[in-house]
């Protein structure tokens, strides 16, 4: 179950921590409170062995004394889930038609780098990281049309499962109200980190209003606005026709003329996002997906940690 895993990715960023900060009052040590089992604080009991368990974990004493094979849990004081809350309105089909070098490493058939596809490989790699230290993994795809969701448990075998919700996930119609998901979202207002992928197209009030109403004193919310090159340097020439893809609204312009007022509407708009995102303790995480997934990710955990300091 690789189908959204690099290597390269792992091998760069495994050694840094991906913690809550509303818990983790010792987390720049990559240690903090959580009631997982798992490797850890205080002994809790044995289970059987199961495949995908490290062997690292086996009681190899009590296997000389039974002769099967056990593994040590132990437990940290307090739970911690992470929440992956994936946009999957149809915007975000939108690939880049920049040249993009990702698409050699990332896609084995014959698909396009998207936004969703981007998407994948980072919470697939995050909540990898996730389970490493411990803590539990959960997993909510929303749009207008359909909705998967994975309710948070620790372990590999877990996390496996989360790799496979990944590959049902379609982008369809628009991002739904808080209302329409409402019983889903009980279940992530808990301990812990909420991961919220979108590129905030035309439903953008409603996906903000979202973040802002999961946030609270004991879970902490991060929004990954994701955005292609096209969109941020719009790179276009002579006369272009655009489709919103959610709405299928069209318009002709000319580029040339439209870009400088583009550009400073974009900048306009993304500014007020982060502004508003900021007031209510939502971090923002500006999104280029034609960038090297690994830089990205290297640079949002090295970010966190240092904001710890």
């Amino acid at each position: 179950m690789t189908q959204f895993i690099d290597p390269k990715t792992l091998s760069r960023i495994k050694d840094l921590p991906l913690v809550a900060k509303t818990l983790a009052h010792g987390y720049l040590q990559g240690l903090h409170d959580s009631r997982q089992r798992g490797v850890g604080i205080e002994f809790s009991q044995y289970r059987a062995y199961e495949p995908g368990d490290e062997l690292s974990k086996i009681d190899w004493k009590l296997f000389g004394r039974s002769d099967r094979y056990f593994v040590r849990e132990a437990e940290r004081e307090s739970e911690i889930n992470v929440w992956f809350v994936l946009d999957c309105s149809q915007s975000m089909q939108h690939s880049s038609s920049a040249a993009s070098a990702l698409q050699e490493n990332y896609l084995q058939e014959n698909t396009d780098w998207t936004k969703l596809k981007y998407s994948q490989y980072l919470i697939s790699t995050l909540a990898y990281l996730a389970q490493k230290q411990g803590d539990s993994v959960g997993f909510l795809a929303l749009s207008s049309d359909d909705s998967n969701f994975l309710p948070a448990y620790a372990g590999e075998r877990h996390w496996k499962k989360l790799l496979i919700e990944l590959t049902k996930v379609k982008p369809s119609g628009v991002f739904p109200s808080v209302n329409q998901v409402s019983a889903q979202l009980s279940s992530l207002r808990k301990n812990g980190l909420i991961i919220l992928l979108s590129d905030f197209h035309q439903q953008s009030d409603i996906i903000s209003e979202l973040a802002i109403n999961l946030a609270n004193d004991r879970t902490e919310v991060i929004s990954f606005h994701l955005s292609n090159q096209d969109e941020i340097s719009f790179p276009f020439k002579g006369p272009i026709r655009f489709e919103d893809i959610e709405t299928k609204e069209e318009i002709l312009v000319l580029a040339e003329q439209v870009k400088d007022n583009y550009l400073a509407t974009r900048k306009q708009y993304t500014e007020e996002l982060e502004t508003k995102l900021a007031q209510h303790c939502v971090q923002y995480v500006s999104t280029n997906i034609d960038e090297p997934l690994n830089e990205n990710i290297f640079n949002f955990l090295k970010a966190r940690m240092k904001v710890g300091r």
